[in-house]
């Protein structure tokens, strides 16, 4: 079975956290609560930053949007990770870069982007 993850953001520095198991205490960075992200909430083109993830070959490969997100020093996916009964994989992303990752094919698997504007964004496959 899947475990949850969980992703939150310090308000003051930045600093992006994922919880793989939550122990009941509250996550605190520079001395204040962390926020915790909700994938798929911000106000932005989803056509842009919902990950679209298929089956190629054994693998599996994530586009980060249907229309593919643009890749600036200014706004760019910063990182694509698939989350799956087997574990977690993720892959920081440059600007320089594509919006696109292969992983090693996982069944039942969430897959999350991260844009540095538009926070956190999922989708899911089989």
């Amino acid at each position: 079975m899947k475990a949850p993850v969980t992703f939150f953001e310090c308000q003051v520095c930045g600093n992006l956290v994922g919880l793989i198991k939550k122990g009941g205490g509250q996550l605190v960075c520079c001395g204040q609560p962390m926020k915790e992200l909700i994938p798929n909430t911000m106000d932005a083109s989803e056509e842009k930053h919902v990950p679209v993830a298929k089956r190629e070959n054994g693998k599996i490969v994530v586009q980060v949007g249907s229309t593919i997100h643009p890749m600036t020093e200014e706004h760019y996916i910063e990182w694509i990770a698939v989350v799956s009964d087997d574990g977690t994989e993720r892959i920081s992303l440059s600007p320089s870069d594509e919006p696109k990752a292969v992983f090693c094919d996982r069944k039942n698997a969430d897959i999350y982007a991260y844009c540095n504007l538009h926070g956190l964004w999922k989708s899911s496959i089989d």
